[in-house]
């Protein structure tokens, strides 16, 4: 046998072989078994080898498709096989030495080319194996999105979550079977979508406009974006607490002591390629959390009901940790412990959790930061200001 990889991924069009490379032709040629969904099978020529519908849902296929190494093996895919495509999870399973891809041209590209939109500037959503609330950060008057869909009744349901946040009067250019001969394009307001009838594969250029609420970018949202019974990290805390954590690309946070879960929500809308862990002992609150981060467009929060420590047993280690409620001399000692040395960052306001922090400041050192905040408040026909608590935070780097 060659030393030439048994896998060949190739992105396929609407185009068919048309739109195919040299290469691509020619690993079709050779392939012993072409494996791939039933529509991409229907765009190629009969070649003599073996088809393997993939199976519906994606993941029953890998196995099967595994199970076939030593022979010479083509797996379709749509466009390119690396955005928002298989090429990715198939890569993950396997040595880099057992595969190669020649990717086609994304239906990204393919939109862009449509609309005239620079790709740089254009938020680009794989949402056909997605929830569309990954769109809310992004809706902003002005902003333009090419979304990918799942089906045709999926651009109803876009246009109806659009209009119920505020964005109804968004332009919207549906673009189905998008590079081959079926090709349509239309445009429609996004709250009027769900009059018309769209065939898949289907994407969605969206050119954002309405008066909806838009998330802001800065740490410290305003509290009314959380469903919280009183147990939430304030507004002013929160900022301060977030610039302590220090997020950095491609960090691991625990949340301990979620409460509404906005720490470790803010925590996920700084960076794609941040998660979180979220453990709160309360159910009803550790629900709370999730509809939190479902309602504000993040799907990276796994959510643990429990007390801490035991609760951290078993969990993805952390880069960071903060701990909202709960803290005790035993959390502590055990968030020392801890191997690699992860930031932690810890909120008091009784004096028994503030003498916790006064002590791990004296011993392990870090930053010791007591905060007191005032809000204005009516008295009587006048105004005056309200104190809250005063707030202490230790951090250690």
């Amino acid at each position: 046998m060659s030393d030439a990889p048994w896998l060949t991924i190739i992105g396929l069009g609407e185009d068919g072989p048309d739109g195919l490379g040299a290469a691509s032709r020619a690993a079709l040629e050779r392939a012993e078994i072409v494996m791939g969904p039933a529509r991409h099978l229907s765009l190629i020529p009969d070649s003599g080898a073996r088809r393997i519908p993939w199976p519906v849902p994606f993941a029953d296929g890998i196995e099967r498709l595994i199970a076939l190494r030593g022979q010479r093996v083509v797996a379709l895919a749509s466009g390119d096989p690396f955005w928002f495509g298989a090429g990715a999870v198939l890569a993950r399973r396997l040595a880099r030495g057992e595969w190669r891809a020649f990717p086609g041209a994304s239906v990204f590209a393919l939109a862009a080319a449509r609309m005239g939109w620079p790709l740089e500037t254009t938020d680009c959503l794989g949402l056909h194996a997605a929830p569309l609330t990954r769109m809310r950060p992004r809706l902003a008057p002005g902003k333009r999105m090419i979304v990918l869909l799942r089906d045709g009744a999926a651009v109803a349901e876009m246009g109806a979550y659009l209009g119920d946040l505020g964005f109804g009067p968004s332009q919207v250019t549906v673009m189905e079977c998008l590079g081959g001969p079926r090709e349509r394009v239309s445009l429609c307001r996004g709250d009027a979508l769900a009059d018309r009838r769209y065939a898949a594969p289907v994407c969605a250029a969206v050119d954002i406009a309405g008066d909806g609420a838009v998330v802001p970018l800065a740490s410290g949202r305003a509290d009314d974006w959380y469903d919280h019974d009183g147990q939430i990290t304030k507004r002013p805390v929160r900022a301060l607490t977030l610039s302590a954590l220090a997020p950095r690309p491609c960090d691991h946070l625990w949340d301990i002591g979620g409460g509404s879960g906005s720490i470790g929500i803010e925590w996920l809308l700084c960076d794609p390629t941040l998660t979180a862990t979220a453990i709160e002992p309360r159910p009803e609150r550790a629900a709370r959390i999730a509809a939190n981060a479902t309602r504000l467009g993040v799907d990276r929060l796994r959510v643990v009901t429990g007390h801490a420590p035991p609760a951290l047993s078993g969990l993805a280690p952390p880069d960071a940790v903060f701990v909202g409620g709960g803290l005790g001399a035993d959390l502590l000692d055990h968030l020392m412990a801890l191997p690699g040395r992860p930031r932690i960052v810890a909120n008091a306001v009784t004096l028994e959790t503030q003498s916790l922090l006064v002590a791990a400041h004296a011993r392990h050192g870090g930053d010791l930061l007591r905060a007191e905040l005032s809000s204005v408040t009516a008295i009587g026909t006048r105004r005056g200001w309200k104190p809250a608590f005063p707030i202490m935070q230790w951090s250690r780097p």
